[in-house]
């Protein structure tokens, strides 16, 4: 694997990760957000992740492994690691200490705002982004490897994604110490955890990199980006704002991705 492509999936990543800081800045400069935009973004990060992954990352992913294997075992091996991927972020969600907000089910900033109760929360809310980053780093570090029109995408996507994520965490930080640069820092490094997944992905599982461990990473980062999309992006979606935007969001990202697919056939 060539050290340019390496290196930009690094990039790529780190440019996902570390789109927190864009949250606090527009939680820290806003009194009010504009929810049909994050609603329709929400919504479009949820099309492009669920597309790719059913379109583009399972059907490669079997080729792989049906090279490696028959068929029918090719494909068990397939439905293993694609729900292995949803136990293994559903569980890390399960492992999150509670708080008294959902870090990703926030109304917006005027309403965090209201919740004096969140004062104490700050750390333990950026502690909970950054353990849940870390796996969208090793998707997205680990997709970048296979194919930049899939990748790319994928980085708008989860950057998206981590915008209300920043916000989430910035706000109680700052009710909580009164200090702006604080509460933009913890942010920002809380968005850390996804470039860092992306270095636990490079020194672990590049030694190890086989058309076998391909096609598993690929159907399990898919499980991953599906549960992202079904348990956090559209559920936060209807929240931002009405039904409709969030699902017009939400094929907008799928066609998109359809076409972008289809410019590189």
């Amino acid at each position: 694997m060539e050290s340019s492509q390496i290196v930009l999936a690094f990039i790529l990543t780190a440019i996902a990760g570390l789109s927190t800081g864009i949250g606090s800045l527009i939680a820290l400069i806003a009194k009010h957000t504009n929810t049909k935009f994050l609603c329709a973004s929400l919504g479009f990060s949820a099309g492009v992740m669920i597309y790719v992954s059913f379109m583009e990352m399972i059907p490669q992913a079997k080729i792989e492994l049906v090279s490696v294997f028959d068929e029918k075992l090719g494909t068990l091996y397939l439905i293993l690691a694609f729900f292995g991927g949803m136990l293994l972020i559903n569980l890390i969600d399960f492992l999150i200490p509670d708080t008294a907000v959902n870090p990703h089910e926030i109304q917006g900033v005027e309403d965090m705002n209201k919740k004096g109760k969140l004062k104490r929360t700050g750390l333990m809310v950026a502690l909970s982004i950054a353990i849940h980053n870390f796996p969208e780093g090793i998707a997205t570090f680990t997709s970048a490897l296979g194919s930049l029109d899939v990748a790319i995408p994928i980085t708008v996507a989860i950057a998206i994604h981590n915008i209300p994520e920043g916000i989430a965490v910035a706000v109680p930080i700052y009710h909580s110490t009164g200090s702006r640069r604080k509460a933009f820092w913890y942010s920002f490094f809380s968005g850390l955890a996804e470039p860092f997944g992306a270095l636990i992905a490079y020194f672990f599982l590049l030694q190890f990199w086989t058309p076998m461990m391909n096609g598993i990473i690929l159907a399990a980062v898919s499980g991953i980006m599906i549960f992202i999309s079904l348990d956090e992006l559209l559920p936060s979606a209807e929240k931002y704002g009405k039904h409709h935007i969030s699902i017009m969001g939400l094929v907008s990202g799928m066609l998109l991705m359809a076409f972008s697919l289809y410019l590189f056939i």
